[in-house]
């Protein structure tokens, strides 16, 4: 019994970190190490403010097959507006 409860909390103390990992937030970050990120990583989902948040992707190959980019503008701690990449968007490229 002991040996099940020691087992217990070990697997849950190992899958805690994992939960409480917090995304990378832009306003806390200067407008070139957002780009830096997102150009390093590829994909990154990034904290715009809040609560809010969003997927960021360097080039379109990072995107399914039938999306397209579009700019992503977001605000950062010495940029009210940096471009730091783009998101996937899907529909069509001549819908608004």
């Amino acid at each position: 019994m002991r040996r099940l409860i020691c087992t217990l909390v070990l697997l849950l103390a190992g899958t805690a970190g994992a939960l409480a990992q917090a995304r990378p937030q832009t306003p806390a970050m200067s407008c070139e190490a957002s780009r830096q990120m997102v150009a390093a990583r590829g994909a990154v989902v990034l904290g715009t403010g809040g609560f809010t948040y969003d997927r960021f992707v360097r080039d379109r190959s990072f995107c399914q097959i039938d999306e397209f980019i579009d700019p992503a503008f977001v605000p950062t701690r010495d940029t009210p507006q940096c471009m730091v990449g783009y998101r996937c968007r899907s529909g069509s490229l001549w819908d608004d």
